[in-house]
């Protein structure tokens, strides 16, 4: 009978080197302060650094990546939005009836359908 090996062995293409563990690791921990802006230090080969201050520009929005899937460039984003809003032009009465049913069910549970 073959004895059974519990440990799984690291396939041939595995770049990865046995010393880098990422059990600790927190996925997007790094995300949210972009928003805020960040700091880019540059060293020189002459032993000077470059300190910039890198932030989203005024009016640039940041989409989730299932939103980009969808709309790769902002001109299917200006597009889809311009869709949106004469669709919203064209029932001023709905809008707001929508906006209250959806603030006051967003406290009660869906009913499953």
């Amino acid at each position: 009978m073959k004895k059974i090996n519990n440990k799984s062995e690291p396939e041939a293409d595995d770049e990865l080197r046995p010393e880098y563990d990422f059990r600790s690791a927190v996925r997007g921990k790094h995300y949210k302060p972009l928003h805020d802006g960040y700091t880019v230090q540059i060293h020189q080969a002459d032993g000077t650094t470059i300190v910039q201050h890198l932030k989203l520009e005024e009016g640039a929005v940041l989409l989730d990546p299932d939103v980009r899937q969808v709309f790769p460039d902002s001109v299917a984003v200006n597009d889809a939005l311009r869709s949106l809003i004469a669709l919203m032009a064209q029932m001023p009465d709905q809008r707001k009836s929508v906006a209250k049913k959806s603030r006051s069910t967003k406290t009660r549970e869906q009913p499953s359908l």
